[in-house]
């Protein structure tokens, strides 16, 4: 089993991502978690090329880079693409979260005690404008 999945068309929009910001071939997808978010941790992305320790998937011709300190946190994930019209771009699936916020940005892990961020589906973030 791989450390985490890609599909299909995650696949086919990271491949014209990078192509269109003709990154080297050894970047990808960087994906990584830190303490934040409504529900305790929130996903990063970037593209990047990986740092010493990050592990590396290949599918379908694209790379997804795992951070080093967020393995555990993203073994067993699934990386796939939205393009609904309010909430387009790349969604992580995480069979750890025990919650996630209703903007999919964080999540609360199952190995954690339970946080006091938003509830499951719940919309975080304030919803003003800065």
């Amino acid at each position: 089993m791989a450390i985490i999945d890609i599909t299909e068309k995650a696949q086919r929009e990271l491949g014209t991502l990078l192509a269109g910001k003709a990154a080297s071939p050894d970047a990808g997808l960087r994906l990584g978690v830190s303490k934040g978010g409504c529900a305790g941790w929130q996903y990063e992305m970037k593209v990047s090329e990986p740092e010493a320790g990050d592990e590396i998937v290949e599918q379908g011709g694209v790379r997804v880079i795992v951070a080093a300190d967020s393995l555990d946190k993203l073994r067993g994930c699934e990386v796939d693409f939205s393009d609904d019209l309010t909430d387009a771009g790349f969604k992580i699936n995480n069979p750890k979260a025990r919650r996630a916020c209703g903007c999919g940005t964080s999540f609360e892990p199952e190995d954690e005690p339970e946080g006091s961020g938003a509830e499951d589906g719940e919309v975080c973030g304030g919803g003003g404008a800065a």
